[in-house]
C-alpha cells in the first residue's frame, strides 16, 4: 500500500515539474519579439551552414572542419595556428554580430512599445538587419577563403575525401 501510495505521489511530482517547465520555443524572451530560443540562438551568434554554401560547394573548406581532421591532413603547426586564427576570428564575429542583431531588436521593440518612432526609424532600424547578415556573411566566406589558401592542393584534396559521407 505504501509502495502504491508513493508511486502514486511520484508520478504527480513529475507531471506537475513537467508543465511548469516552459517550452523555450514558444516562451518570450525579455524582448517580445523573440522567443527564449531566439534570443539564445542570437547570443551565440548566427549559424554557419547556409551562410557558408556558395564556398563550401566549391571546396573552399570552413575552418573547424579543417580543424578537425588535422591529424589525417598533416597540417604544420603553422597551419594549424593560421586555421586556427581563422575560426577564432570566425566566432568572435559571429557573437558580435549576433549581439548586434539583439541590441537592433530591442531598439525596435522599445520604439514600438514607446511609440516613439518614425518612418525612417523604422527604416534605419529595420536595413541594419541586411547590414548584420551581409557583414557575417562576408565573414564566413571569407574564412573559407583563408583556410582554403593556408592548404596545399593535396591537403584540399585529401580534406574533401575525409569529408564526404
Amino acid at each position: 500500500m505504501y509502495k502504491t501510495l508513493l508511486i502514486t505521489l511520484l508520478a504527480g511530482i513529475g507531471l506537475n515539474v513537467a508543465q511548469a517547465q516552459t517550452d523555450s520555443a514558444i516562451t518570450p524572451s525579455s524582448i517580445k519579439t523573440l522567443t527564449l530560443k531566439q534570443y539564445a540562438d542570437y547570443q551565440k551568434g548566427p549559424t554557419l551552414e547556409s551562410m557558408a554554401l556558395p564556398a563550401t560547394m566549391n571546396r573552399y573548406p570552413m575552418p573547424d572542419d579543417v580543424l578537425r581532421y588535422k591529424k589525417e591532413l598533416k597540417l604544420t603547426p603553422e597551419q594549424v595556428t593560421k586555421v586556427t586564427a581563422i575560426s577564432k576570428y570566425l566566432q568572435l564575429k559571429k557573437t558580435e554580430i549576433g549581439q548586434s542583431v539583439l541590441r537592433n531588436e530591442k531598439k525596435l521593440d522599445d520604439m514600438f512599445r514607446s511609440q516613439k518612432l518614425d518612418e525612417g526609424s523604422i527604416t534605419f532600424y529595420a536595413n541594419r538587419y541586411g547590414l548584420y547578415e551581409g557583414e557575417y556573411r562576408t565573414s564566413v566566406l571569407l574564412a573559407c577563403y583563408n583556410t582554403y589558401n593556408v592548404l596545399n592542393p593535396q591537403q584540399t584534396t585529401k580534406f574533401w575525401q575525409l569529408k564526404k559521407p
